[in-house]
C-alpha cells in the first residue's frame, strides 16, 4: 500500500496517534499499561470500517520497520487488537499484505498474529482467506515453525497450520489426558451434527484474550443456532466435565517425571476449552452452568509443582457465568467465590459478584441467599422421582446426598433397577448429576453459614424463614442450627421451632432473627443447649453449640495489645498457607531470601479491623529447612494483634528478627487494645489461629517422635503432643465425657485430664485429646499409628457426634476402638511396637 493509496482520514489518524504517543514518551507519562484511549480521545478511535482496515495496515507496517520505537509499539499492538475485534471489510490485497508482513518479520511471535488472523477470518471467512492468501499463509507457517521451540510459538504454529490445512476432523488438539477422553466422542455423532460441532470447535480454537468480543460471540451464536441446542448441550456438558480432573493431584515426586502433569491442559487445548466455555455462556442451562462452576474451581485449584491448573480456563468459565441470565450464573459464581482460596482471584470474583448484584438491584448478601438453587426439591432436603415403575428418592443427609431406590412394590432395593438403566438412561444420568451438584452446593452453603458466625447479622423473620428455614437446600443446614428470635434462642425440632425447654415458638412476622453464638450466651445456657442437642440426637453441620470460645485472659490484659497464647509453635508452612486461604486470611509463602514479609492477615471490614498473626521462617540450612525452590518448610509463630483496617502494615525479615518498622513499611500503626476488640471478633479470630496450630503443627505428625531434622524440635513435639489441652481439645473432652458411657468399649475406657485411657488385653494406652498421639503404659512408650485416608470414627459402631467436621475427634475414637481390641490387630508396624518393651 503506497502513500497515494491511503485514505487521507486514515493517514491523518495514524500521524496523530504516533505523534501523540511520542509526545507522551518525552513527557514521561507513557507506561506499558497505556491504553489507546489515553493516547487519543476515545471518540477518535471509532473509525469507519474502511478507514480502520487501512489504519491496521499502517500500524502493522510501523511495527515491522527495523527502526521502530520499541516502547511506542506496546500501544500500537493494543490498538491493532482493539480494531481487530470488529468485522472489517478486508480485501484479498489486504489479507496478502498483512500476512506477508507477518511472515517476513524476523520474530513473528512478537506481533499480534492471532488478533490479525482472527480479524481476517471474520472479514473474509475461512474459504475467502485461504483463497486470497494461501501462499502467504504457507510462508507464515514456515516462519513460525522456526519459533516452535517455546510455548507461544508452538501454539501460533498449530493455529496457523490448522487454518491452512483445514483438517476435516476438526481443530487440532494436543495429546493430553483431556483430549484422549473427548476426541473419540466426535466420531459417535451423526454426520450433520459432527459437521456443526467441527465448525463450532474451530471457532472455539480462535478464542483469545480475557473476554470474548461482541463479534466473536455473534459468530458463536450463529454456529450454535446452526448446530441446535439439543445437539450442543449433551456433548458440551461432557467435554467440559471431562476437563475437571478427579481424585488427588499427583505430586511430581510421585511420577516418573512426565513431560506434563496429567492434570494440566496442553496449551492448544486450553484455548479450545476457553472458547467452549464462552460459547456455553450463551445457553441458559442450570446443569451446564454447574459444570462451568466445577471447571472454574478446577482451573483455580493449585497443582503441586505448577501453581493454578489453568487461570485461562477458569477465567473463561467465570466470564461465561457472568453472561447467563437471572440467577443461573449467579448461583455458580457464588459457589466458585466460596471455593477459591487464592486471595487475588477471590478478590476479583468478589468484584464480579458485587457488579452482578448491582445489576440485579440486590445487596451482595441478598444475592447470596436468593441465588441458592433449589434443585426442584419438593421439601427440605429431598424429592421423589418416578422412572417407570421405580421411584428414586433424592435426600440430603448431613454433608452427603443419598440416592435410594424403591421398586414397583415400594420395597427399598440396594441397586438401580435394571429396567431404569435400560429405559431411562438419560434421566438416570441427569439424576446422578443433580445429586453431585446438590452435594457441592451443600458444602458451599455450610461454609457460608459458618462464616456468618462472625458477622452478627440480623434478618426479619418472614424473609429469613423463606431463605433459610424453609429453603429446600439451605434448610437442611439451617434446621440444625441455633437461632435467636427476639432474644430467645430456638432450634428446629419435631417440625417446629422450639426453645430450650422444648416449647414451640411462633414468632411474629417482623421478629428479629440472628445466629446464636456461645460467646454471647451465658455459660449455663451453652451447656444446656449442648445437652439438648444430644438428647434430641441432632448433628450440627459445624460446631455451633460446641464452638470453642476464646475470652480475654488476664495475661492478655497484661500485654494489652497482643495475645501470646498461640506463640512459639512450629508449623508446616505449606499447610498453614492453605489453611489461611481456606479461612480467608492473606499470607505469603516465605522463602530463604533477603526479603521482608507482612504477617498473615485477615481483613474484618464489618468492624473496621485487621487481624494479624505474626509468623517467621525457621531454619538456616538450604535444602533441609527449605524445599528445592528455597521455600521454608516450617514457621515459628508469635503474637496475634489487631489494627485499624486501613493501618500501615508491619513486616519482618523472612528468616526472623521480629516485626516492626522496616525500610518497606517505616511507619507501622499503633495496635488496637484487645479490650477494644468485640468479644465475638476476638473469639472467632483466635479460633482460626487455634485451627492453624491444631492442624499445621508438627506436633500433630505421629512420625515426628524424633523431632524432625536433626531432632531440633523434639522438645516442642513432646510438649505439644502430650501437653495441656487447648480450647478445641477441651471441647472434645466435654463431649467425650457424655459420649463415653454409651460406647461399646466404655468398660475399657477412662477419661483423665488430658487423655482417653484405653485398656487393651496386651497394653494400656493413653490417647492425647489434643494431638491424638498415644503413649503406652507402664513406661509411657510412644505408639505411632498413622491414620489412613478415610479412617472412620467408630470402627464398626455407629457413634453419635453432635457436630460435623472434627477429624481429630474421629481419629481419637477410631484409635480407641482399635486398641481396645489389640489382640486382633494385624498391622505388623503396630503389633511390633506394642510387643516391644
Amino acid at each position: 500500500m503506497t502513500a497515494t493509496d491511503v485514505d487521507p482520514e486514515a493517514h491523518q489518524f495514524f500521524h496523530d496517534f504516533m505523534v501523540a504517543g511520542e509526545q507522551m514518551i518525552r513527557q514521561g507519562t507513557f507506561r506499558y499499561e497505556t491504553k489507546p484511549s489515553e493516547v487519543l480521545p476515545p471518540a477518535r478511535l471509532n473509525l469507519p470500517p474502511q478507514v480502520a482496515v487501512q489504519v491496521v495496515r499502517l500500524l502493522l507496517g510501523a511495527l515491522c520497520q527495523s527502526g521502530r520505537h520499541i516502547v511506542l509499539s506496546w500501544v500500537q499492538e493494543k490498538l491493532i487488537v482493539q480494531l481487530s475485534r470488529r468485522r472489517l471489510p478486508y480485501t484479498a490485497e489486504d489479507a496478502q499484505e498483512i500476512i506477508a508482513r507477518l511472515a517476513s518479520y524476523p520474530t513473528p511471535t512478537a506481533l499480534p498474529i492471532r488478533a490479525l488472523l482472527g480479524s481476517l477470518l471474520l472479514g473474509l471467512g475461512r474459504d475467502g482467506l485461504l483463497s486470497a492468501a494461501h501462499t502467504q499463509l504457507e510462508a507464515l507457517v514456515a516462519s513460525l515453525r522456526e519459533h516452535a521451540t517455546w510455548a507461544e510459538g508452538r501454539k501460533l504454529h498449530a493455529f496457523v497450520a490448522e487454518l491452512l490445512h483445514d483438517s476435516p476432523s476438526g481443530p487440532h488438539l494436543e495429546a493430553d489426558t483431556w483430549s484422549a477422553k473427548v476426541l473419540p466422542l466426535l466420531d459417535t455423532l451423526p454426520e450433520p451434527a459432527k459437521a456443526g460441532w467441527i465448525n463450532l470447535l474451530r471457532h472455539c480454537a480462535s478464542a483469545s484474550g480475557n473476554a470474548p468480543s461482541k463479534v466473536w460471540l455473534a459468530e458463536a451464536q450463529t454456529l450454535l443456532e446452526a448446530l441446535g441446542h439439543e445437539q450442543f448441550l449433551p456433548l458440551a456438558t461432557t467435554w467440559l466435565a471431562q476437563a475437571v480432573p478427579g481424585g488427588r493431584a499427583v505430586p511430581p515426586a510421585e511420577q516418573a517425571r512426565p513431560a506434563r502433569h496429567p492434570d494440566l491442559y496442553a496449551d492448544r487445548n486450553a484455548d479450545v476449552l476457553r472458547g467452549l466455555a464462552w460459547a456455553s455462556g450463551l445457553v441458559a442451562d442450570a446443569h451446564l452452568a454447574a459444570v462451568l462452576g466445577d471447571l472454574a474451581l478446577a482451573g483455580y485449584r493449585k497443582v503441586s509443582g505448577h501453581g493454578p491448573r489453568s487461570v485461562k480456563v477458569a477465567g473463561a468459565c467465570v466470564s461465561a457465568l457472568q453472561r447467563l441470565p437471572g440467577l443461573i450464573g449467579a448461583a455458580q459464581l457464588l459457589r466458585v467465590a466460596q471455593g477459591v482460596q487464592q486471595p487475588s482471584y477471590r478478590a476479583a470474583l468478589d468484584r464480579i459478584i458485587e457488579d452482578l448484584a448491582e445489576r440485579l438491584a440486590l445487596r451482595r448478601e441478598d444475592l447470596e441467599e436468593i441465588g441458592v438453587p433449589t434443585f426442584d426439591l419438593t421439601g427440605v432436603g429431598g424429592r421423589d422421582v418416578v422412572l417407570g415403575e421405580a421411584t428414586a428418592e433424592l435426600r440430603a443427609e448431613g454433608r452427603t446426598v443419598q440416592l435410594t431406590w424403591r421398586n414397583e412394590k415400594g420395597q427399598t432395593v440396594k441397586t438401580v433397577p435394571a429396567r431404569v438403566k435400560r429405559d431411562f438412561a438419560t434421566e438416570l444420568k441427569a439424576l446422578k448429576a443433580t445429586a453431585k451438584e446438590l452435594e457441592k452446593v451443600l458444602g458451599a452453603q455450610r461454609d457460608r453459614l459458618d462464616g456468618l458466625m462472625m458477622l452478627d447479622r440480623t434478618w426479619t423473620y418472614e424473609p429469613w424463614r423463606a431463605r433459610y428455614l424453609d429453603h429446600p437446600v439451605v434448610g437442611v443446614l439451617a434446621r440444625r442450627l441455633l437461632w435467636i428470635i427476639d432474644d430467645r434462642a430456638v432450634l428446629w425440632h419435631e417440625e417446629a421451632l422450639r426453645d430450650l425447654g422444648g416449647a414451640e415458638v411462633t414468632p411474629a412476622s417482623a421478629a428479629e432473627v440472628k445466629l446464636w453464638h456461645p460467646v454471647l450466651a451465658p455459660l449455663e445456657e451453652v451447656r444446656a443447649w449442648r445437652e439438648r442437642l444430644e438428647d434430641w440426637r441432632l448433628v450440627q453441620p459445624f460446631k455451633q453449640a460446641h464452638r470453642e470460645v476464646y475470652l480475654l485472659t488476664d495475661a492478655e490484659r497484661a500485654t494489652r495489645v497482643y495475645s501470646n497464647r498461640f506463640a512459639a509453635h512450629v508449623l508446616r508452612q505449606h499447610q498453614f498457607n492453605a489453611l489461611c486461604a481456606a479461612r480467608r486470611w492473606r499470607n505469603s509463602l516465605r522463602l530463604m531470601v533477603d526479603d521482608e514479609y507482612p504477617p498473615a492477615t485477615r481483613d474484618l471490614p464489618q468492624y473496621g479491623l485487621r487481624a494479624e498473626y505474626w509468623v517467621e521462617g525457621i531454619g538456616d540450612e538450604y535444602g533441609v529447612d527449605t524445599n528445592e525452590t528455597g521455600t521454608y518448610l516450617r514457621l515459628v509463630t508469635d503474637q496475634v494483634r489487631f489494627y485499624p483496617l486501613d493501618a500501615a502494615r508491619n513486616s519482618a525479615h523472612a528468616g526472623g528478627g521480629g516485626y516492626g518498622p522496616t525500610w518497606r513499611f517505616p511507619n507501622p500503626a499503633e495496635p488496637v487494645p484487645l479490650e477494644d476488640v468485640p468479644p465475638l471478633v476476638l473469639s472467632e479470630v483466635l479460633r482460626d489461629v487455634d485451627l492453624f496450630v491444631g492442624v499445621a503443627s508438627v506436633g500433630n505428625d505421629p512420625t515426628w517422635q524424633d523431632g524432625g531434622p536433626q531432632g531440633r524440635f523434639r522438645q516442642y513435639w513432646q510438649h505439644y503432643s502430650f501437653g495441656d489441652l487447648g480450647a478445641t481439645a477441651q471441647t472434645r473432652r466435654e463431649v467425650l465425657a457424655r459420649l463415653l458411657p454409651r460406647l461399646k468399649i466404655a468398660a475399657r475406657c477412662e477419661l483423665t485430664e488430658k487423655f482417653l485411657v484405653v485398656r487393651g488385653d496386651l497394653r494400656t494406652y493413653k490417647i492425647h485429646l489434643g494431638s491424638g498421639n498415644i503413649l503406652m503404659e507402664p513406661n509411657d512408650q510412644y505408639l505411632c499409628i498413622v491414620p489412613s485416608r478415610g479412617m472412620g470414627a467408630d470402627n464398626g459402631e455407629s457413634v453419635f457426634l453432635p457436630f460435623e467436621g472434627d477429624t481429630v475427634f474421629s481419629v481419637i475414637l477410631s484409635k480407641a476402638f482399635l486398641l481396645a481390641n489389640d489382640t486382633v490387630i494385624t498391622d505388623s508396624t503396630i503389633t511390633r511396637q506394642i510387643k516391644q518393651r
